[in-house]
C-alpha cells in the first residue's frame, strides 16, 4: 500500500508550496505531512482513514485541519474527489495519475480500477461529432463480483460430471 517517498512527492510539493505562496496561505508541517501520507498511498481513502492512517504514523492533526487541507489539495489540483454513491467521498491523489475508470461493488464498496483504451477512442469519436474537447471524464459502474455465481458453476459442473460417471 505504501511506496518511498521519492521525486513525484518533491515535485507535488514544489506544486503545493507555489499555490500557498500564490493564494497568500501558510505553509504549515500540518499540511506537508498531510500531502506527504496522501502521495504514499496508492489507494482510494476517505478522511476518516486518513485520519487514522496519519494517527498510527505518530502524527496528530485535527479533522479540520485534514479537511481545509484536503480542500486546497483538490483546489490545486493535487488530489481529485469522488462521490461513489454513498455518503462518504473517497479521493485519490491526481498528479501523473493514469486515466482510469472505476467499478464499486455495492455489497463492500470496494474500489477497482480499470483502464480501457476503447474509452478513449468514444471520447475521441464525441470530440469529432460534436466539435468539442474533452478535458475529462468520469465513469463508474456499480455492481457485484461475481464470486458467488462462479462457485455455483462450479457445483454444477460438479453435478453434471457426477451424472456422467454413474
Amino acid at each position: 500500500m505504501k511506496e518511498p517517498i521519492d521525486s513525484t512527492y518533491l515535485t507535488v510539493k514544489k506544486i503545493f508550496i507555489d499555490y500557498l505562496q500564490q493564494m497568500k496561505l501558510r505553509k504549515t508541517p500540518e499540511r506537508f505531512a498531510i500531502l506527504r501520507e496522501i502521495y504514499s498511498t496508492n489507494s482510494h481513502f476517505d478522511i476518516d482513514s486518513l485520519y487514522n492512517q496519519m494517527k498510527n504514523n505518530k502524527y496528530l492533526v485535527s479533522r479540520a485541519t485534514l479537511y481545509n487541507t484536503m480542500e486546497l489539495l483538490l483546489d490545486s489540483g493535487l488530489v481529485i474527489k469522488h462521490q461513489f454513491g454513498h455518503n462518504c467521498s473517497q479521493y485519490e491523489k491526481s498528479y501523473k495519475f493514469r486515466q482510469h475508470d472505476h467499478f464499486i461493488d455495492v455489497e463492500d464498496n470496494t474500489v477497482l480500477e480499470f483502464c480501457d483504451p476503447r474509452i478513449l477512442e468514444i471520447q475521441k469519436s464525441i470530440e469529432e461529432q460534436f466539435g468539442v474537447e474533452i478535458t475529462h471524464h468520469s465513469l463508474t459502474f456499480y455492481g457485484r463480483k461475481k464470486v458467488e455465481s462462479e462457485k455455483l458453476k462450479d457445483k454444477s459442473r460438479d453435478v453434471d460430471s457426477s451424472r456422467l460417471n454413474t
